[in-house]
């Protein structure tokens, strides 16, 4: 046997009762559960310990990140073994050589990927999807990738400049389609796209798929329906409750008339001035299930927040006064911060943003018109418990304005992170997309948005605050939540489950203590740019197909991850 984990509490993902046993590993697959008495030529002690499948993301962006990182991070931290990546039409492939910085700006003005460093740290071996398949398959992986192939990629390889201001022609659509004819047969997991008025290219116009009408999306998710193969991932419409219930409607008829699984992010705001419920749209859902089509919502475990901080980005950084400061050395802001001269000049700069208004963005944006912080809804980061105290109430307490307040709590700790949450922000209306049957905890966005978010640590944050703190799922329903429940929505075949026979993907972790660390800034990209890192507490062990990954979160430098290739590929 290469890896025998003892005396642990096995939740098994499937939500039945708990029990102790030991799990037997051989050749990347669970050979044995019970009383386990034969050597082994790994063993690890889990008394005290539960043992579960490994945790499957679904909603990731790390189509790069992939290439250069063999860790996964930051969600191989938190107990995830798989995930899926291409979602919301943004990928690298296909993409034409000439075309690789285009492309890499495109996803930095969405992702807020740097495109230093994609071109930096992409090989760019490839050109086509199956391509990249390949391309992935052979890199050393932490983890296993699934991917799907992209709308804006695919519209931007076929249309070229078309792609952001025409429809597309006959040809155009021929091409595209055989393209996901061809990603699928090769393993694609399925075809995503976007329609949220959120995601803008370089110039701030729209991404290439929002130029798509429905008949190109029918053309194309009739390609995987043509092979009976391939989830639609969509990102939804945001704009208003009228415009979101006409694109839920024809959502529901691509569902209905091409029998794929569909998937969207369910979200709750009430940032806009008619936004449509979630309630709404996990009706949706189930009115389309009703009718026969398959439909899945995917929800966050806690708000959708921007992260500011000194050591990354503020809200500030494109005023000019601001600009200048914030290109110094760290050492030199907090100096030029406590010159009572330079504090004044930075006030009264902030008092020139113009106000918040209903959008989806954070407290300033990279225009010449920035948007003053709602300072009500930036929250001064204590921990990671969902209970921070708000700038203005701070700002109260120690009667000083509110952008005084950011600078001196700064001053105080240079690793003071401000969160703006964003959508998602009320813990009653989270809990109830939580509890939805037709929802998938796997919003995490995880290898997007580095330097501005941090939704790595959806996994160990429903386990800490939804489970240990709230009460409000037991661990057997977190856990199949995060394992059986993913895996059975994208078709992945022997994993999510503790089975002989199914991959050895799994997880060791300490029910009573494991929970999100502090986010920190780190400059590990490719070409030195920042990201924010999210670790975790509590997790002993991260198995992938039967290796040991990561022993108390330090990687062992063991890459067994596996590209998850679909159906058909895969048969």
């Amino acid at each position: 046997m290469d890896l025998l984990i003892k005396n642990g509490t096995v939740i098994d993902g499937s939500g039945g009762g708990r029990y102790r046993a030991d799990v037997g590993v051989k050749n990347g697959q669970i050979v044995e559960i019970g009383r386990i008495k034969g050597p082994a030529s790994k063993t690890i002690d889990a008394d005290g310990m539960v043992v579960s499948p490994g945790f499957i993301d679904g909603h990731t962006h790390m189509d790069a990140q992939v290439t250069w990182d063999p860790l996964g991070s930051c969600s191989c931290w938190h107990g995830v073994t798989s995930v899926m990546m291409g979602n919301c039409g943004f990928a690298l492939a296909p993409c034409k050589p000439e075309e690789r910085e285009w492309f890499a700006q495109c996803l930095e003005a969405v992702e807020d990927i740097p495109a230093d460093a994609i071109m930096a740290g992409v090989d760019w071996s490839w050109e086509t999807f199956p391509e990249y398949l390949d391309a992935v398959e052979r890199v050393p992986k932490g983890l296993n990738y699934g991917a799907y192939i992209g709308h804006s990629a695919l519209r931007m390889y076929v249309m070229g400049e078309r792609a952001l201001s025409e429809k597309a022609t006959d040809d155009d659509l021929a091409k595209m389609a055989a393209a996901v004819s061809e990603a699928v047969n090769a393993g694609a997991v399925g075809f995503s796209t976007s329609m949220s008025t959120t995601h803008s290219t370089p110039a701030g116009s729209p991404v290439a798929s929002r130029y798509a009408d429905w008949p190109e999306v029918d053309r194309l998710v009739g390609a995987m329906a043509d092979l009976n193969a391939g989830i639609f991932q969509v990102g939804p419409d945001v704009s208003s409750g009228t415009a979101q219930k006409g694109f839920f409607k024809e959502l529901q008829r691509v569902a209905l008339e091409s029998g794929r699984p569909v998937m969207f992010g369910t979200i709750a705001t009430r940032m806009l001035d008619d936004p449509t419920s979630w309630q709404f749209q996990t009706g949706m859902i189930d009115d389309t299930v009703a009718k026969g089509g398959r439909m899945y919502g995917q929800s966050s475990t806690r708000p959708i927040s921007v992260v500011f901080s000194m050591k990354s980005n503020l809200p500030y950084d494109v005023l000019p006064a601001w600009k200048e400061i914030r290109a110094l050395p760290l050492d030199e802001q907090k100096r030029r911060l406590a010159d009572p001269d330079t504090r004044a000049k930075l006030i009264a700069e902030e008092a020139t943003m113009r106000p918040r208004i209903a959008e989806f963005q954070g407290g300033g944006d990279a225009s010449t018109n920035p948007m003053r912080p709602d300072y009500e809804n930036l929250l001064a980061m204590k921990g990671v418990d969902w209970n921070d105290p708000s700038v203005a109430e701070l700002a109260r307490q120690r009667n000083t304005s509110p952008v005084e307040t950011v600078i001196d709590l700064m001053l105080e700790n240079e690793d003071q992170m401000f969160l703006q949450p964003l959508v998602n922000t009320e813990k009653d209306d989270v809990l109830g997309m939580l509890k939805h049957p037709r929802t998938l905890a796997t919003f995490s966005d995880s290898g997007a948005h580095v330097c501005q978010e941090m939704g790595s640590s959806l996994q160990t944050h429903l386990l800490s605050y939804w489970v240990r703190d709230r009460q409000a799922f037991t661990l057997e329903e977190a856990v199949r939540m995060l394992t059986f429940d993913n895996a059975s929505a994208w078709e992945l075949p022997n994993r999510g489950l503790i089975r002989t026979g199914y991959a050895a993907d799994l997880v060791v972790f300490d029910a009573d203590t494991i929970k999100p660390q502090m986010p920190t800034v780190v400059q590990d990209l490719p070409g030195g740019a920042k990201r924010l890192v999210q670790k975790a507490n509590g997790i002993a062990a991260t198995v992938v197909n039967g290796k040991v990954a990561f022993e108390n979160g330090v990687s062992t430098g063991d890459y067994a991850g596996q590209l998850l290739r679909g159906p058909i590929a895969a048969a």
